[in-house]
């Protein structure tokens, strides 16, 4: 027995949510350690859809226990707002199955605000990123200014007008050069003191709570937002989100040691897609592109942004193989390429007439980056629902043969459809 680190090995939109919400079948206890509500996870049970941003996947399962740990940034509104959306769907959460660590970040309306501001800025001058608006990036800014409010903040208010002093002292000097109001202190402390109340319940040290479990034999599930390529450091660097989404972010983001980390889950889409801004070397701008995305619904869940469609991307994939340490993928969506054709998959590149088997780290070298691709004979069975092998194409079976050997990771899960169940199970990530 093992714990699992789920992880996105492109830049996000895998279909981890499916996934880790069928692991967690085995898990006892599902946490979330990165990112904030910028991500967006939709599951698909027993014909009922429900969509999540900040909460783990695993919350929607009776028994188990859901963690949201310090490295995640939490806005204290989407946080209630979410609880009381799938609580309408039937879905209880209480602190008996939602546990908030008491060290993670709190996003405040100033970080949603100065998000905006520089986003609308960059847009006028040609260099946005293609955020999301929620404040992620500016909460994340002061973590690591050390002038962050965290939740643990909440439960002690008479602390809090220092703090918010603080805070303030940075956040209204940008406002101002940037030609915007300041923000008043009490307006701050408004806002926190009437979220107080909903948030703490939840508070717990988590990384006591996960020490104490997992010396019980609890098996521990770790969820990762967006992908590998949208990390801070290992990602299309600016195009990325804020945080490391990368598997030893698992360890810091919950306060779990790295020993304690087990099978690394890299979760890879039979395609590739993008959100935003940035560079894509394999994406489809014709008829193809166009069909991948109206197949497998290519919309994001958070923002409804259309997400860019191409090729699959060997030569990407084998790199987040690299620096998550993946143990195996779960390969999902195959279903949405029945009925072409033909297939093609990226090897690598060519960089001025040179051929490289890896994208540079260089934004300027990204943008010249040209595909190498093999081409491989599509099928025109239907995969969709396929259970076992033998409900698999003979050529998709040689697709999924051959993106394991380009990208050096074998396929410990295979997933063709939306639906929980529709799962070929080939290892068990807990049992490896």
């Amino acid at each position: 027995m093992t714990n699992v680190v789920v992880v996105g090995s492109q830049w996000g939109d895998e279909g981890k949510g499916k996934i880790v919400d069928w692991l967690s079948e085995r898990a006892d206890i599902v946490v979330r350690f990165q990112g904030g509500h910028n991500a967006g996870h939709t599951l698909v049970i027993d014909g009922v859809s429900y969509k999540l941003s900040l909460l783990p996947s695993g919350v929607v399962r009776p028994g188990k226990l859901a963690v949201i740990g310090n490295g995640v940034v939490i806005d204290p509104h989407a946080l209630i707002a979410e609880i009381e959306k799938l609580g309408k769907q039937g879905v209880t959460i209480t602190p008996d199955n939602l546990r908030v660590a008491d060290n993670a970040t709190l996003i405040l309306s100033l970080h949603r605000e100065l998000d905006g501001i520089r986003e609308d800025a960059a847009s006028n001058s040609g260099t946005k990123i293609g955020t999301t608006r929620r404040g992620i990036g500016p909460a994340y800014e002061d973590k690591v200014g050390r002038r962050a409010i965290r939740v643990m903040d909440l439960a002690d208010l008479s602390t809090l007008p220092a703090k918010v002093d603080r805070l303030l002292t940075h956040h209204n000097a940008l406002r101002r050069g940037l030609g915007e109001a300041e923000v008043s202190h009490e307006a701050i402390m408004q806002e926190l003191s009437s979220i107080a109340d909903r948030v703490l319940p939840f508070m717990d040290t988590v990384w006591l709570l996960l020490d104490r479990e997992r010396r019980k034999g609890a098996r521990i599930l770790f969820e990762g937002a967006q992908g590998t390529l949208l990390d801070i450091d290992h990602g299309t660097y600016p195009f990325v989100t804020s945080s490391n989404t990368v598997a030893g972010q698992a360890a810091a983001g919950s306060g779990m040691g790295p020993g304690a980390l087990g099978y690394i889950l890299g979760i890879t889409k039979a395609y590739t897609t993008r959100v935003g801004e940035g560079p894509f070397p394999t994406e489809l701008h014709d008829e193809i592109g166009q069909f991948l995305g109206e197949k497998g619904h290519e919309f994001g869940t958070v923002t409804g942004r259309k997400r860019r469609c191409g090729w699959f991307d060997a030569a990407l994939v084998r790199q987040s193989v690299a620096t998550n340490g993946i143990t195996g993928i779960a390969l999902t969506k195959l279903d949405v390429l029945d009925g072409l054709d033909e297939l093609k998959i990226c090897i690598g590149y060519t960089l001025d007439g040179v051929e490289i088997d890896h994208l540079p780290a260089s934004q300027a070298q990204q943008a010249q980056a040209k595909p190498v691709y093999v081409t491989l004979e599509g099928w025109k069975e239907s995969t969709v629902g396929a259970r076992s092998w033998a409900d698999l194409p003979a050529q998709a079976i040689k697709y999924v043969r051959q993106v394991e050997e380009l990208i050096g990771a074998p396929v410990a899960l295979l997933s063709t459809s939306p639906e929980r169940d529709d799962t070929i199970l080939v290892t068990d990530p807990f049992e490896d």
